[in-house]
């Protein structure tokens, strides 16, 4: 079924893109933005300066690499490029975001996460349907939302590069690993979901 869809995006898009990674019934699904440089190089979700962050992350909650399923809201890399020929990311535009989802919310439905974790406001906003709402607001707790008719936990965590660029946000980000660590043990334990979080 993954395989299905990963044929239809690389024949609807044109150019390199690199696609999810994890177990097919993995109980935790973490979503970036975009891949960069390194992961178009790699062909794998995370990696190079990336992949230190998700190492970061995957220590917090003691878990490993090949246990969770790993992907992004948009498979391609969004670039630009300086009056000096410089290539560099840039985020997604709301345009490409837009035409990402239909893939993204497929994608989700066929891993069936018990728990959704995004990275930065791209993923938070394509998974809520609401380009308006910010991680600001929305980081540190679970939150449910429905994707394509189905009710899913989800866990906001700010970007960890906004954290380097923004050091104030260090103890904030240090927090929000805390709580999402106590979540994903109660999952480990057998416990239901907690359902107390806010519906959007």
């Amino acid at each position: 079924m993954l395989e299905a869809l990963y044929d239809r995006m690389e024949k609807f898009y044109d150019g390199e893109l690199v696609l999810g990674e994890g177990p097919k019934n993995a109980a935790i699904l973490l979503i970036g933005e975009a891949p960069g440089k390194d992961e178009v190089r790699e062909k794998r979700p995370f990696c190079g300066k990336a992949g230190k962050n998700l190492d970061a992350f995957l220590q917090a909650i003691h878990m490993e690499r090949q246990d969770i399923y790993i992907t992004n809201v948009c498979k391609f890399r969004p670039f630009k490029v300086s009056e000096k020929g410089t290539v560099s990311n840039r985020p997604p535009k709301k345009c490409e975001v837009r035409q990402a989802l239909p893939f993204l919310y497929e994608e989700i439905g066929l891993i069936a996460p018990r728990l959704i974790v995004t990275l930065g406001n791209t993923p938070l906003r394509a998974c809520c349907g609401a380009f308006e709402k910010n991680i600001g607001e929305m980081h540190g707790r679970v939150v449910n939302v429905a994707i394509a008719e189905r009710e899913y936990p989800l866990f906001a965590l700010y970007h960890p590069a906004s954290v380097i660029y923004n050091r104030s946000l260090n103890a904030v980000y240090e927090d929000d690993l805390r709580q999402l660590a106590q979540y994903v043990a109660g999952m480990g334990n057998g416990n239901h979901p907690p359902r107390n979080g806010h519906r959007l």
